[in-house]
């Protein structure tokens, strides 16, 4: 009998590898939690049949090519694949996976809430607090921008995006602008949004909210130029990749004081954070925590369960990429 095998890069979720189990998958995985290195990872997943992988492991031409012709399938425990190489999987007949949908109301979650915390200032007053310096009330301490009845920006009407749109308009009664490569018309009856390119967007919104995948189309999307068309009273809110935005740029546009603030949950160059923006107070920074919700991190687990146990079984996996 002839035993499928999966590598799992990290932990995840218990349940994943109890659906593998319980399909009869021969699960391998890495127990400690450490990116492996490139070689690492191609001797690791040598003779394995699928690989859940994680946005943090490069699957390279190279990884593929260490796995063997019985690969069928990298299922990626992310939304985005700009860790895959996509290319290299259809040229070996390797089926790619993702986990949209069930992460959705995580990421807009964290959205607001890194808007609220960089426009209200929570962190820095914070720390202030802890630090003891709270004496008395102060009418004009960590005074910011109000979001109620200003306008939220948005930069990709994907799921994420769409949901955040509505939760910043029926909560804080936002106005929505947004740009996509389509008009989402279900969206603006359902919102009152507007649509608008992103010149008129960064322009007009109090709140910008990047939520497009990454790729070299949007590689740099918000870089110098689209900083200066921004409100200086304006926040930037970064939960898709960190490459989307310039990173250098923005620190310019922070010290300059050419935005409010910015609240980012990626890096550039993740996971290293440019030390500039740590030393800033108009910014809040957390580790890529955006779908870190008990609900989400299970579901994306028994996501890329299925979709495993789907293609080694012959079947149409639930989300393919290619």
């Amino acid at each position: 009998m002839n035993i499928k095998k999966v590598f799992i890069c990290r932990p995840i979720p218990e349940i994943a590898e109890e659906m593998l189990k319980k399909a009869g998958i021969q699960v391998e995985k890495n127990p400690l939690d450490k990116i492996l290195s490139p070689d690492e990872l191609k001797k690791k997943v040598a003779g394995m049949d699928a690989v859940l992988s994680l946005l943090s492991d490069k699957i390279t031409a190279e990884v593929l090519a260490s796995a063997g012709s019985q690969l069928k399938i990298v299922a990626n425990y992310a939304v985005g694949v700009d860790n895959i190489d996509i290319r290299a999987c259809q040229a070996q007949g390797v089926m790619v996976t993702n986990t949209p949908d069930v992460l959705t109301e995580a990421v807009a979650e964290h959205v607001l809430a890194l808007t609220l915390a960089t426009t209200r200032r929570v962190v820095e007053a914070d720390r202030f607090t802890r630090r003891g310096e709270f004496k008395q009330w102060m009418p004009l301490g960590f005074i910011g921008p109000s979001l109620f009845g200003k306008t939220m920006g948005i930069i990709g009407m994907g799921r994420i995006g769409s949901l955040t749109g509505e939760m910043a308009h029926s909560g804080f009664k936002m106005k929505v602008i947004y740009f996509d490569l389509k008009r989402d018309k279900e969206f603006e009856n359902k919102t009152g949004a507007k649509f608008a390119s992103i010149a008129k967007l960064l322009k007009n919104a109090d709140v910008v909210s990047l939520n497009v995948p990454l790729t070299p189309k949007t590689k740099h999307l918000i870089s110098s130029q689209e900083f200066k068309q921004m409100k200086q009273t304006a926040t930037l809110i970064n939960t898709s990749r960190g490459p989307v935005v310039d990173e250098k740029a923005l620190v310019s546009a922070l010290k300059s004081k050419e935005i409010w603030g910015a609240g980012l949950d990626v890096f550039e160059e993740e996971p290293k954070v440019n030390p500039e923006l740590i030393k800033m107070d108009n910014v809040v920074l957390t580790p890529h925590i955006a779908s870190a919700t008990s609900e989400a991190r299970d579901a994306m687990a028994e996501v890329a369960a299925k979709n495993i146990i789907a293609v080694l079984g012959g079947k149409k996996p639930l989300n393919q990429v290619c």
